[in-house]
This record gives structure tokens, sequence and C-alpha cells, in this order.
């Protein structure tokens, strides 16, 4: 369901520990981005502080005791969690004591808990695949917590998990390490709720929020530290795949992300693909991820506000441009995903606003691809309409030409909103010379099918000049340029803010201040 870039697709929370990291300065080469390394930089100079999720290295301690009531789980029982699990009631909380729990050496050996049952981890208590189990808890029951609990060593296949394995719904998951484990170390369900929470070093996503029948809601994730995902480099694997991403959501509908640290994973931050709907990006930090910190694709309605994003994108963007690829590859890239007022959200636009984008290989891309549309064999997300056309089947000649058609049968990239953000660029750190700096608005020349209503530059001409897509307000801080149409067609801030752009009112910019 996902593109290659252009081409491609309870208990109580507890609080959240978080702690304020500086901006930071960047000293490292696209290649090997650096850590943070919590010194100021003159470029984020007062900007205000983005709370940052520190929760892999300094995991928040479960109960050194069993709480009154709870089932006591032994490490030294090989199958015990899954067999007291098994043996008692709905509603049961099981308390896990330190050490290294396993189950049977059975690779569809599980923990398939029973509605509303809590498992709490003491301090030090792991539930350990040991590389032979695929799954660490399943099944279809419903509002289960995970809590205190390290989750490690399973070995899920590719874009299934670990924790939530069947995505039941009501799920929450907090202050819980998931890591080295192969596939996404969690689904999700609706309702689920992953707080304070470290998924790190998985094989291919953190998350994978996907569900049969498209049914996800009222997704949060809050408070996590997101690293080092995609050890399997599956881009690699399978070239055009759109199957990587620190978390990736599948036709979520309505979805918090908030105050979350997404750095160092291969590949995309946090990438929402095919139909999602109602997103919010709030209080989010992502720094030295391979791609693009958020990718929205072929979806609808979101706020994109309060980020600080530094360092991304310089493997991908500037892979692509050694290569000789002069395609303005996005930090935040919003490919035919738009505002629309008639599928209901808290917003009816795509609002970016507030974020600060130091040092990352290019700002903002907005791209709409002319011949991708439903029931068009460009369209990567197989047997999928809108959410404006209820049957694929119905955009075909003749009625595809005509209206409502002709427009819903689009994922069109409309009704964006870029502003009062800072854009902070020192060419020298990131390293870079032309192709990097860039903001742009663009598409193709439409060509396929041969059927298609869109062709030549009737999306091109849509997006750029009717499709209510606008920056303003922002501040540029560095060597920054604009690519309107076509990835050759650059302009200057005064050729941007010009007819027949007209973009960017009200925006200052000062090429010389070298980020």
């Amino acid at each position: 369901m996902g593109i290659k870039w252009r081409h491609r697709a309870a208990l109580t929370a507890a609080p959240l520990a978080v702690v304020l990291l500086a901006a930071t300065g960047c000293t490292s080469t696209p290649d090997a981005p650096e850590k943070p390394a919590g010194k100021s930089s003159s470029a984020a100079a007062g900007a205000a502080a983005t709370p940052v999720a520190r929760v892999c290295d300094k995991p928040s301690a479960g109960p050194a005791k069993a709480p009154a009531g709870a089932v006591t789980v032994d490490p030294a029982v090989v199958g015990d969690l899954a067999g007291k699990t098994e043996s008692s009631p709905p509603n049961t909380t099981f308390w896990l004591r330190p050490g290294k729990h396993t189950l049977v050496p059975e690779q569809y050996a599980q923990v398939v808990p029973k509605k509303g049952n809590r498992y709490l981890g003491a301090p030090g208590a792991v539930l350990d695949g040991r590389k032979k189990n695929q799954y660490a808890f399943g099944g279809e029951a419903t509002d289960v917590t995970i809590s205190h609990l390290t989750v490690q060593g399973f070995v899920a296949p590719h874009d299934e998990g670990v924790v939530n394995s069947s995505s039941s719904d009501g799920w929450v998951i907090e202050h819980a390490t998931i890591q080295n484990n192969s596939g996404g170390g969690l689904m999700a369900g609706a309702r689920q709720q992953v707080r304070a929470s470290c998924l790190r070093d998985n094989g291919q996503y953190g998350m994978n929020a996907y569900k049969d029948g498209d049914s996800i809601r009222g997704l949060v994730v809050e408070g996590n530290e997101i690293v080092g995902n995609n050890t399997g480099d599956w881009e690699r694997q399978k070239p055009g795949c759109g199957c990587t991403g620190g978390i990736k959501f599948w036709a979520v509908n309505g979805a918090d992300i908030r105050g979350n640290w997404v750095h160092d994973n291969r590949g995309a931050g946090l990438w929402a693909d095919n139909n999602n709907n109602d997103f919010l990006f709030e209080n989010n930090v992502f720094e030295s991820n391979d791609g693009v910190a958020i990718m929205y694709e072929t979806s609808y309605n979101a706020v994109i506000r309060n980020n600080t994003m530094r360092r991304n994108n310089w493997v991908e963007g500037g892979g692509a441009a050694k290569r000789g690829d002069n395609y303005p590859y996005g930090t935040v890239y919003v490919s035919e995903a738009g505002g629309e007022p008639r599928v209901k959200a808290r917003t009816d636009r795509i609002e970016i606003y507030r974020n600060v984008l130091e040092n990352n290989w290019n700002g903002i891309t907005l791209w709409e691809n002319a011949n991708r549309f439903c029931n068009s064999p460009a369209n990567t997300s197989t047997g999928y309409c809108t959410l404006l056309v209820k049957d694929t089947r119905t955009c075909a000649q003749p009625a595809i030409r005509s209206a409502p058609l002709y427009d819903d049968c689009r994922w069109k990239t409309q009704r964006v909103d870029i502003h009062d953000n800072r854009f902070l660029l020192d060419a020298s750190v990131v390293k870079c010379t032309a192709e990097c700096g860039r903001m742009a608005v663009l598409s193709n020349y439409g060509t396929y099918p041969d059927w298609s209503p869109y062709k030549a530059k009737k999306v091109s001409d849509a997006l750029l000049h009717k499709q209510h897509n606008r920056w303003h307000d922002n501040v540029y801080r560095g060597p920054w340029s604009f690519v309107a149409d076509d990835p050759g067609r650059k302009v200057d801030s005064g050729q941007w803010q010009a007819a027949p752009y007209g973009q960017d009112a009200g925006s200052t910019f000062d090429p010389q201040a070298g980020g």
C-alpha cells in the first residue's frame, strides 16, 4: 500500500518521564548522524525547548512487590506466564518477578490474555522469546494492560507484530520496553494507548498500526522513545515496499501523537499511509532519522504543530542527491494528502505550524502524482479508493471525466496551510550544496493509464493554483530555495512570493544567517 517516495505506500497512565532537551548542534556527516549532543546552537537560540521522552536508558521501575490480589509469575518456570493466564479468570492482575521469563520453545506459543488482564513487571522483569517464539501477547481479548515489562527476542513475521499481535482493541502499553524483535514491536487496535515506552531496534517497525477492516480509532501514542527501528532495512530487501518506519499508520481514524522522541530510525520516523484521517502530531522531537520525519500519504485532515526536527533525511535525501537525483525529498512530506471538509475531523485541512526545522535535508514537500487515483494501475494501494468513493470500480470511463468523480477519485494534496514555522539551515553543517534547503510544491506530467482524465498538466496546475496550498508568515534563516511544479525549476524567495506563485506572504528571509 505504500509508495517509494514520489512513485509509491485500563490503568490510569502514570506521569510521563520527560526532560527538557536543549536545541542541539550538528557536526556529523550524512553517513553517520550524530546522537544529540545536548548543546544549544545559535540557530535555535530563543526557540522554545521541546519536551523529550528519554525513556529507553532510564525506564520507569515497576512495583517491587506484588500488588494485592495479583498472581505472581515465576521466571524459573518455563511457560508460567502463559499457563497462569490460561487458568485465571478475566480481569486478573499478573506480577512478573525480576528475571528472564520465557515461553515454551514453540513457534506459536504465546500469552493469550483475557479481557481486562493486567501484566505488571517488577524491576528487571523481561519476557524473552529467545528467537524461538513469534509472538509475545496475542488473541482477541480487549482492554489489556502491559506495564513496566521488557519484551524482546521474538521473531514476528514480516508486517506482523510481537505485542498485541491480533490488533485487539483497548490495549494500554505503558512504561514498557519492546526491543530487538523481528517484524513490528507492536500492532495496534482501536482505542490503544502507548505511553512512556521504549520502542527500540525492532526489525521492521516500532509499531505497525494496521488492523484488518481498517477499524483503528482513537489511537494515542504519547511520551515514547522510538529509536533504531527497521534493523532489517526492508526497503533495501524489498525496494518500494513502503513497509518501514519508526511507526507506520494504515487507515487510522483519529490519532494523537504527542511528546515522543523519534530518532535514529532507518527510514521514516513516522509514516501515515493510506486513508488515515484526523491526526495530531504535537510536541514531538525528530532527530537523525535516515528519511523523512513525518510522511503523510493518501490521507486526510491533520495538525502538525510545535514539533522540533533536526538532522533528518540526510541518508535518503542526501543519498539521492549524490546519485544525481534532483527531486526535493522533504523532511515533512505530504503526498496525495490534504484537507477535506467532507471527512469529519478536528480540522478540515492539513495545518503545519509553530514547528522548528533545523539542519534537515530539505524542508516541506507537497507532492501529487497525476497518475495515482482510484482504479488506476499506478495506484499502489491496491483495492483501495478514497474515503469519498465507496466503490473503486465507479472510477472509470466515462463517469470519471465528470463531477463528482473527477474530483473524488483522487487523493488530493489540497488545503495545506504552512505558517509560523522556523526553517533553519547551515549548509556547512548539513554538508550540502545545491540539492538541500528546499521547499517544494510539485506534480508530474500525467501520462497513465490511457483512459486517465488527468493527463498533461491538469493536476500540476490545480496543485499550484487551485487547491489552496499556502505558505505564509514563516521565518527562514540560511540559503533556502523553492521548487515549483518541476524538480528542475528552482526559484528564490522573491520569485516564490511573486506571481504566479504568491507564496510566503508575511515571511522573513535571511539567507546569510547560516542557520
